[in-house]
C-alpha cells in the first residue's frame, strides 16, 4: 500500500483516530467542502465529489485488502465524500455547513441503509454513506 494511497483512505490520517475516526473523517470533508466552495463553480464541486466518489469506490477495495476487513474504521474517504453528497446544491452559509455535519453523522452512525455495505469490496464501504449524504441532502432543501 502506497503512502499516498493510505492517506487517501484514511482521510490524511484522521481513520487513525482513537476516537470517532468517522467523525474526524467528517470534518476532513467540511473543510475540504469549505476549500472547494470558496475555489471553484457547483458544476465543478459536482465534479470533483464524482471524482472522489469514483476513486474512493476504487482504492477502498485495497484499503478492505489491507486492513483486513470490508469496513474498517480507518477508511474514512467514505465519510468524505457522504458529506460533500450531503452538501451538494446546497446554499453555502454556518447554518447548512453545520446542519449537513450533524444530519449526515446522524444517518451514517444510525445507518438505516446497512444493507448496502454488504456489497462487495469498495462499493460496501462507499454505498452506505452516499445514501446518507443523499438523505441529509434531501433534509438540508427541505430545511432551507
Amino acid at each position: 500500500m502506497t503512502r499516498a494511497r493510505l492517506l487517501f483512505l484514511t482521510g490524511l490520517g484522521t481513520g487513525y483516530s482513537p476516537w470517532a475516526p468517522g467523525t474526524m473523517g467528517t470534518l476532513v470533508g467540511l473543510l475540504l467542502y469549505l476549500l472547494i466552495w470558496h475555489h471553484f463553480s457547483w458544476p465543478l464541486y459536482t465534479l470533483l465529489t464524482i471524482l472522489l466518489l469514483y476513486l474512493g469506490l476504487r482504492e477502498s477495495n485495497h484499503g478492505t485488502q489491507f486492513f483486513g476487513e470490508e469496513d474498517s474504521p480507518h477508511i474514512v474517504i467514505d465519510e468524505i465524500v457522504g458529506y460533500l453528497v450531503t452538501m451538494l446544491g446546497i446554499p453555502y452559509g454556518f447554518w447548512p455547513v453545520v446542519l449537513g455535519f450533524l444530519l449526515f453523522r446522524i444517518w451514517d452512525i444510525w445507518k438505516p441503509f446497512h444493507a448496502l455495505e454488504g456489497f462487495p469490496g469498495g462499493w460496501g464501504v462507499m454505498l452506505d454513506d452516499v445514501a446518507a449524504g443523499i438523505l441529509a441532502n434531501i433534509m438540508l432543501r427541505i430545511i432551507f
